[in-house]
C-alpha cells in the first residue's frame, strides 16, 4: 500500500538498512546522510545574497538551509501543537521532523555559484545558441543531430533551475556503488520536489506548477517516488508547503537581518519602515520590538552592543510571528493541503513576510555590490559554460562521451570534469527514443559540472582559464 511516508528507498529492493538499534527512523537516517554529503558542505561557498562576502557574520547559502531546516521543523511542532494530536496521523519525531529538517537542509543543494544570478546566466548561455545547440552537430555548420533534444526539454537548459538540479544530486551524482545517489527514501524525496511537475507541464498560472521540478533524467525515479508514496503529477507533499513557507521566511527577516549587519540600514530604520508601513504598523511583533528598543535605549549601553541587541530583538520577535503565521495558514488549509488542491503558498498573502521582502529588495538585492558581484559572476559562468563545452564536445568519437579530446584545452578541461558525472552521463541516459539523444547527455553533464562549483573556485577557474592563449 503506497503512503507518503514510505520507507522504500530509491535503488534498492528493500529498506532492510534501517539502524540495528532503533535509535534512528529511516527519515532521520535521511537527514543524517545529506548532513554529512559533500553538497551541503559546498553551500558554505555559495551566495545566499552578498557574494564572496568577507564578514563571516552574513549568511552563506549553507547557514540559510540550515536556519531554514530549522524554522520547518518548528512549524511542523507548532502545527502538531496547536492541533492536539499527531501529524495527521504521523509521527511528529520519527516522521515530521526529521523530513523538514532534510528537505530544509538540501532545498538549494542544485543552486550554481551566484545564485539566482547562475541560473540566468546559464540560461542565457544556452539561449544564445538555442538556434543550434540542440538540433545541430556545431554552431556554424548544417550537419544536424540525428537525434535532437526534442523541444519539450529545451526549457530544462534555456530555464535552467536549481530545484531539478538539486533532485538530481542527491538521488544520481552522488557516488554511490548503487548508481543511486544517497539512497533516500521515497517519502523524503516526495517532499523534496518542490514544484511536481516536469519541464512540460509547467503552468505559470498555477503557483505550484509554476516551475519544473525534476528533469526528464530523472523521470525514472520521479515516477518511482510516485508509485511508492501514491502521488501523482502536479500534487505536492503535505511537508513541502512548510518548506517553502520558511524560505520565504528566510528571504524576508534573515536577509533584512544580513543588511543589518553589513550596516547598510540600522534595526531602528528597520523598524521605523514597519511603523510607517500600513500592512505592518499594526503588527503585534512590530510593537513588541518598539517596546523593547526603548528598554535598550535606556539602558545606556555602548552604541555598537545596543545595535546588535536591537538586531535580536528584531529577528526574534519577527521570526515568531511569522512562524505563528505559517502554522495558522497550514492548518487552515490542512483538508486541501491532504487533498493534494491547495494551490496558495502559506506566506503569500503575509503582510509582514512581503514588507520585510520589499525591504530586501531594496537594501540588498539592489544593493551595488551585490549586483557588481553579480556581473562579474555571470561573466565568468558564461566563460566557464564555453570553456566546458569545448572539453565535453570536441573529441574523437561523438557516440562515445568519453573518447579522447582533440585538442590540449579540450584535453585539460575534460580533466576537470567528475569522473562520477562522465560516468553518468555515458551510462543513464533517458531510455528509449528521441530523448535518448547523445546531445541530451552532453548538456546535462555541462550543467552537472558547472552547477556544481562553488563561487570561489569558479572565479578562481575562470581567471585561469582567461589565462591561456589560443
Amino acid at each position: 500500500m503506497s503512503s507518503i511516508w514510505s520507507t522504500a528507498r530509491w535503488g534498492r529492493a528493500s529498506s532492510s538498512d534501517s539502524d540495528p538499534r532503533g535509535w534512528r527512523s529511516f527519515f532521520q537516517q535521511d537527514y543524517d546522510r545529506l548532513l554529512f554529503s559533500t553538497p551541503v558542505r559546498r553551500l558554505a561557498d555559495k551566495t545566499q545574497v552578498w557574494p564572496m562576502e568577507e564578514n563571516d557574520g552574513v549568511r552563506t547559502r549553507l547557514t540559510h538551509s540550515h536556519e531554514v531546516a530549522n524554522l520547518a521543523r518548528s512549524i511542523g511542532s507548532r502545527i502538531t501543537a496547536d492541533r492536539g494530536s499527531s501529524f495527521f496521523g504521523a509521527d511528529l519525531h520519527t516522521h515530521v521532523q526529521p523530513v523538514l529538517l532534510a528537505i530544509g537542509l538540501a532545498h538549494d543543494l542544485g543552486n550554481p555559484p551566484f545564485g539566482h544570478q547562475g541560473e540566468a546566466a546559464i540560461g542565457k548561455w544556452f539561449s544564445q545558441r538555442s538556434d543550434w545547440i540542440f538540433t545541430h552537430e556545431m554552431e556554424g555548420h548544417e550537419a544536424q543531430l540525428q537525434k535532437p533534444v526534442p523541444p519539450h526539454l529545451h526549457r530544462e537548459f534555456l530555464k535552467f533551475d536549481g530545484n531539478p538540479q538539486g533532485f538530481r544530486l542527491v538521488t544520481r551524482l552522488q557516488t554511490n556503488v548503487d548508481h543511486a545517489g544517497l539512497h533516500l527514501t521515497a517519502g523524503t524525496l516526495a517532499a523534496l520536489l518542490k514544484y511536481p511537475v516536469s519541464a512540460s507541464n509547467v503552468d505559470p498560472d498555477h503557483l505550484v506548477n509554476k516551475k519544473f521540478g525534476y528533469f526528464e533524467s530523472e523521470r525514472e525515479i520521479v515516477d518511482w517516488v510516485r508509485a511508492e508514496t501514491g502521488m501523482a503529477e502536479g500534487e505536492r507533499h503535505p511537508l513541502t508547503w512548510i518548506m517553502e513557507a520558511c524560505d520565504d521566511i528566510a528571504y524576508s527577516i534573515l536577509d533584512v537581518d544580513d543588511v543589518m549587519k553589513k550596516k547598510i540600514i540600522s534595526p531602528d530604520d528597520v523598524l521605523a519602515i514597519l511603523l510607517h508601513d500600513p500592512r505592518t504598523s499594526s503588527s503585534g511583533a512590530v510593537m513588541k520590538t518598539r517596546d523593547r528598543f526603548a528598554n535598550v535605549q535606556a539602558s545606556g549601553r555602548d552604541a555598537d552592543v545596543a545595535r546588535d541587541i536591537k538586531i535580536g530583538y528584531l529577528r526574534a520577535y519577527l521570526i515568531e510571528e511569522l512562524i505563528q503565521e505559517a502554522s495558522k495558514s497550514f492548518v487552515a488549509s490542512s483538508d486541501a493541503i491532504l487533498a493534494k488542491t491547495h494551490n496558495t503558498p502559506l506566506m503569500e498573502d503575509v503582510a509582514l513576510c512581503s514588507a520585510l521582502k520589499d525591504v530586501a529588495k531594496k537594501h540588498a538585492f539592489a544593493n551595488p555590490s551585490v549586483l557588481k558581484m553579480e556581473a562579474i559572476g555571470a561573466a565568468a559562468l558564461d566563460g566557464l559554460m564555453t570553456f566546458f563545452w569545448r572539453s565535453i564536445s570536441d573529441r574523437k568519437d561523438f557516440d562515445d562521451i568519453g573518447s579522447r579530446r582533440n585538442g590540449a584545452l579540450a584535453k585539460y578541461g575534460w580533466s576537470i570534469v567528475s569522473s562520477n558525472y562522465i560516468e553518468e552521463a555515458g551510462r543513464s541516459g533517458l531510455g528509449s527514443g528521441d530523448a535518448s539523444a547523445m546531445r541530451y547527455r552532453e548538456l546535462r553533464l555541462l550543467t552537472d559540472m558547472v552547477s556544481g562549483m562553488t563561487d570561489s573556485f569558479a572565479l578562481k577557474l575562470w581567471k585561469q582559464i582567461k589565462e591561456i592563449p589560443e
